[in-house]
């Protein structure tokens, strides 16, 4: 347990701030000290649990690079209940993030330079099956000791999700301690079905566990792959779990309590939520909103992948989804593999109540640039080109949103995802246009440099200038690296970089310059899972 004590011990030396001193504690110099001194910590910690490891081989979990878990060690079968405690599974998981988030044009009273570091971590306990019956709870902490000002929390953008901006500001504090997960299972050889809190990754939603917490939710789900070639998963979730929220809350309803002054971070307040869904005037129609997802994956033909998605809150919207994948080998060990995604939503009383826009700013008087501004029908059409080679890719993505209305989804699961989404941007506004190119290279298998991987992405996004709410048009570089260590299995640190750079003179339907979305997006992790 040495690790516990230099984490207890950097936590000590914490320096009390003062009143004002924030500003300076947040300088580049200053956070970039931290940094290095809560890696180097957490390097001990890691090194010290490694060096406990007497099995060589794979560790009971592996992160993949979009931060979801591949589980290399399940619980095995048992013949009592005794067995099924005495034979389950801890994992365990200790992580970094730190975020640095620079404007280049700072506007007072709505954006400020900010920065966040989360420390934390997980433990999650699966135990045998009985008769195909088993348990799972996952308990889960961030604590963020360095931080901005309290009353400057909602200036936060990639760093909110290491603590809980309504806990903050009602004065509860700025740690998060959740069972995020906590289901029964039963398993056969075909059939996986989940009754409680549970991690659901489908089109739309995902887990998404790019900081401390990931995106869970409450409800039943079924996988099966009764049909040859076929995998079917479906379920039905009645409430959700963004990642900086220490409570479940509703899955497609924005707060809106006047009794409390921060009720927009209480309900659904993820950056893609249609915000003119809130609660009370869901709880005026008599809505009581749930998730129903389907999503069938086929592979009856061979090369070809073809998946159906249907994703609905009943009462509201529901989103169809088709997509094709085929992988062409043109020999040497290069495969060519072209993509097409289609999504079309249908409104059900979503844009009667708030509105073609999820900014939800729409009135009678003002459409903000939707042709029917009451309609929450649209579209959007995907392709991409990939080509790999062992560890090695490329793609050329391209997006078009229907100018209809805006895409909801706000369950972490990403309309454009794998096509034209970078880091952090939200390209399915209505009108919206986008080219991303990507490469990755795997430089340890090149024997370049032992466990490095490297991702970059570059996309140009072209957003309807007349809308007021949709960003100015941009173009975005970011770059990804990660390293893993192979001295100590499962341990792995992530370096991530977004340069953004808009336009600063596009004007929309009402004649006012929209702000220049120019930002620069710095991320350091650390995750050791045993």
């Amino acid at each position: 347990m040495a690790w516990l004590g230099w984490l207890l011990f950097l936590i000590g030396r914490v320096p009390q701030r003062k009143k004002g001193k924030n500003r300076e504690m947040g300088g580049t110099g200053m956070f970039c000290r931290w940094c290095v001194t809560v890696l180097v910590c957490f390097f001990i910690a890691a090194a010290q649990a490694g060096a406990a490891a007497t099995d060589g081989g794979l560790p009971k979990r592996t992160l993949k690079s979009n931060r979801t878990i591949i589980y290399n060690t399940l619980p095995q079968d048992v013949d009592s209940v005794g067995e099924m405690f005495d034979r389950g599974v801890f994992y365990g998981r200790l992580r970094v993030n730190t975020f640095r988030y620079d404007w280049e044009k700072e506007r007072a009273g709505a954006t400020r330079d900010n920065w966040a570091i989360g420390l934390g971590g997980s433990m999650i306990y699966k135990t045998g099956f009985l008769h195909g019956l088993g348990m799972t709870a996952g308990l889960y902490v961030s604590e963020s000791p360095w931080r901005m000002d309290d009353n400057e929390v909602g200036y936060l953008k990639s760093g909110k999700d290491v603590l809980c901006r309504h806990s903050v500001a009602t004065g509860n504090g700025h740690n998060m301690a959740v069972l995020a997960q906590a289901f029964i299972q039963y398993r056969s050889e075909k059939n996986d079905i989940r009754v409680g809190r549970q991690i659901f990754e489908s089109l739309l939603t995902a887990s998404n566990d790019t900081k401390m917490i990931p995106n869970t939710f409450e409800g039943v789900s079924v996988y099966t792959t009764l049909v040859p070639d076929t995998s079917v998963r479906a379920a039905l979730l009645t409430r959700q779990k963004l990642r900086d929220h220490t409570s479940f809350h509703h899955v497609l309803a924005y707060g809106d309590d006047v009794s409390d002054p921060f009720s927009k971070w209480s309900e659904n307040d993820d950056s893609a939520m249609h915000k003119g869904l809130t609660l009370s005037r869901l709880d005026a129609r008599g809505i009581d909103d749930r998730l129903v997802v389907a999503e069938i994956v086929n592979k009856s033909i061979p090369d070809l992948s073809v998946m159906a998605n249907c994703t609905m809150v009943p009462k509201l919207v529901w989103t169809g989804t088709g997509e094709a994948n085929y992988s062409i080998d043109i020999g040497h060990g290069i495969r060519v593999v072209p993509g097409v995604r289609y999504l079309r939503q249908f409104d059900r009383q979503a844009g009667e109540i708030g509105g073609a826009s999820i900014a939800g700013k729409i009135t009678p008087a003002d459409n903000r640039g939707y042709d029917d501004p009451y309609s929450m029908d649209g579209s959007l059409v995907a392709a991409r080109i990939k080509v790999q080679k062992g560890a090695d890719s490329f793609m050329l993505g391209w997006s078009r949103v229907s100018d209809d209305a805006d895409i909801i989804a706000p369950w972490r699961g990403f309309p454009t995802g794998g096509y034209t989404r970078a880091m952090g941007r939200y390209n399915w506004y209505a009108g919206t246009r986008t080219v991303m190119v990507q490469a990755g290279c795997d430089l340890g298998k090149h024997g370049v440099f032992p466990g490095l991987g490297v991702m970059v992405r570059y996309a140009l996004q072209d957003f309807d200038d007349a809308k007021p709410d949709v960003s100015a048009d941009s173009r975005v570089l970011t770059i990804d690296l990660i390293q893993r260590v192979s001295a100590i299995p499962g341990l792995e640190f992530k370096a991530r970089v977004e340069i953004v750079r808009g336009e600063n003179d596009a004007v929309d339907m009402n004649g006012a310059v929209k702000p220049d979305p120019s930002c620069k997006d710095y991320r350091l992790e650390a995750n050791y899972l045993f």
